[in-house]
């Protein structure tokens, strides 16, 4: 449950018992985006909890349309007040700044640990306007998911196109014979007014430096939101971050390169206390 008691429909693997650990995806995405990556982080001892993101997937949209990054920060504090026990958080861009957000402004949510999934104080323009870009580029939807899978297809060209489309089909809804992305459309405005605006990154960057908890950022080698240079000014910044790059991956990390995402990030979250 997220702020205001806003209803955040949300999957779990794991023992009860075990040390929690939290998976938010980026924006545009569904809490499906950790298919593989969940239950992998189970069998190593974690209780995982990914949920959608309010606007997104199953979860309550905003009544008043308000998707401020603020916003989803509050519900990563409403969420981690109602898990009982500091959680590790592993966040994909927008899932990382409200992260970043929630764990580094007052009131500072308690956790152990914080991950970031190539996101970082500042994007790359460019890498965010293409994000947006695909984002709006259909909003009549599609008229099958074979067709949404190859618009992914021709946006993603690094990434293999899957054979079983029941994935996607999770990330789209019925609205009448078509098929249409499973989020709210009044988000992509927030999420366009995003791109940089003024006092952002030392907002994050304050953020960042006042988390008491150790940073992972973990960044796609082909991405073009956050660039080597982006990256390395953020740990250059934030003295108790780290850095691990993953190869042939851009953006979408875990989705692009699951298994060595989570063999990056696995000798970080072993070497939390």
């Amino acid at each position: 449950m997220g702020r205001d008691g806003i209803l955040l429909a949300a999957n779990e693997w794991g023992e009860a018992s075990s040390p929690p650990l939290v998976l938010l995806h980026g924006g545009g995405q569904t809490r499906r985006a950790w298919g593989r990556t969940g239950p992998r982080l189970a069998g190593l001892g974690w209780r995982v909890i990914a949920p959608d993101l309010r606007g997104h997937g199953a979860s309550q949209w905003s009544a008043d349309g308000d998707y401020d990054v603020g916003l989803f920060a509050e519900d990563v504090r409403a969420l981690v007040a109602e898990l009982g026990h500091p959680p590790i958080l592993i966040g994909a861009s927008l899932g990382g700044l409200s992260s970043l957000l929630a764990a580094g402004e007052a009131p500072k949510a308690a956790i152990r640990a914080l991950v970031l999934v190539d996101v970082a104080h500042r994007p790359d323009p460019r890498g965010v306007r293409r994000i947006v870009e695909f984002m709006r580029r259909r909003p009549d939807g599609f008229a099958s998911v074979g067709e949404a899978a190859a618009t992914v297809a021709a946006y993603l060209p690094h990434r293999r196109r899957p054979d079983d489309l029941e994935g996607l089909r999770h990330n789209l809804r019925r609205r009448g014979d078509r098929w249409v992305w499973h989020w709210d459309p009044r988000m992509l405005d927030s999420l366009e007014s995003r791109v940089d605006p003024p006092g952002m990154a030392d907002r994050l960057l304050d953020a960042a430096r006042h988390a008491d908890a150790p940073i992972l950022l973990v960044r796609g080698v082909l991405s073009d939101v956050v660039r080597d240079d982006i990256a390395e000014q953020f740990c250059d910044r934030v003295p108790h971050a780290r850095r691990v790059d993953v190869a042939d991956a851009g953006h979408m990390v875990a989705g692009d390169r699951n298994e060595h995402f989570i063999d990056a990030i696995i000798p970080f979250l072993e070497g939390i206390e």
